[in-house]
């Protein structure tokens, strides 16, 4: 296996060349290492030359509603009385502890993005 670390642009789109051409080895052959290793650190290296900001925990949750088909009334269990729900959708009031362990549980909304402090909206 001759794999190098990727440490340049040159160096990325030589191993995303080499992982499409690998893409229909079999899993535990020569091959489908390579692969493995190639895919773990082209990821490495998108990570750390591309990282991706979290989103503002109102909009994760704005986005859940919307791709759950979800109304206030649906986040009133996790949130409290609808008033409640509206002063957290417009940033009127942050979220507590335990809302942020509801909505992470009931909707799937990753932890590290409801704990993230929310963007300043005027």
């Amino acid at each position: 296996m001759n794999i190098r670390p990727i440490k340049t642009d040159i160096d990325y789109r030589a191993a995303l060349k080499e992982i499409e051409a690998l893409m229909s080895a079999a899993p535990d052959s020569p091959e489908g290492e390579k692969l493995d290793v190639l895919v773990t650190l082209v990821e490495a290296y998108e990570t750390k030359r591309y990282p991706m900001d979290l989103p503002d925990p109102v909009e994760a949750i704005k986005f859940e509603m919307e791709r759950k088909g979800l109304t206030v009334k649906d986040l009133e269990p996790m949130i409290g009385k609808s008033n409640r729900v509206y002063e957290v959708l417009n940033h009127k009031r942050s979220l507590t502890l335990e809302m942020i362990r509801k909505l992470h549980h009931e909707l799937g909304i990753p932890a590290e993005s409801l704990i993230k402090p929310p963007q300043a909206h005027v």
